[in-house]
């Protein structure tokens, strides 16, 4: 048998300069930047192809091009994939709500697979919603949907505001 390789060749920006470049703004204003092309996003979003398509107060949306890179050995898109997109877009969605000089970091976060996820989904549509904002905590949910409107999994984090 012979076997079929792929290769793919990441390439991101240092997460260190966008980090301070945006430090002096609020979080829906640095969301903002990067969603413009101000700033380069994170690298996680260049590995997982992730790009932030709408970020306004308290909602973020990304959309995820899976690949043959993100499988499992079972034939479909690792749960590990729809998990990091779900905890991105929960806590895009809180940054959303903090004032400059402020972060967040994931408590928990709890996820439901409702469907398998392939390449052949087409582009995922990730929303990350705030459904209770904090000072100290904020809840926010989020949920995946397939090109067909198809709902594939969903979430609910905390994250504490740093």
């Amino acid at each position: 048998m012979t076997e079929l390789r792929h290769t793919r060749t990441i390439e991101f920006a240092d997460p260190h300069e966008t980090r301070d470049r945006v430090a002096s703004m609020s979080g829906l204003e640095a969301m903002r930047a990067i969603r413009d092309g101000l700033y380069p996003g994170p690298p996680i979003a260049e590995t997982m192809n992730f790009e932030l398509v709408a970020a306004d107060p308290g909602t973020v949306t990304f959309e995820c091009r899976p690949g043959l890179e993100h499988y499992n050995p079972l034939g479909m898109v690792h749960g590990g994939l729809a998990c990091t997109l779900l905890d991105t877009v929960t806590g895009c969605a809180a940054h959303t709500t903090l004032e400059a000089g402020r972060g967040y970091t994931s408590i928990e976060i709890s996820v439901k697979y409702l469907r398998p996820i392939t390449a052949d989904d087409g582009v995922l549509t990730a929303v990350g919603t705030v459904t209770k904002p904090g000072r100290r905590v904020i809840f926010a949910d989020g949920n995946i949907t397939d090109a067909a409107g198809r709902l594939l999994a969903t979430a609910s984090s905390s994250l504490l505001v740093l």
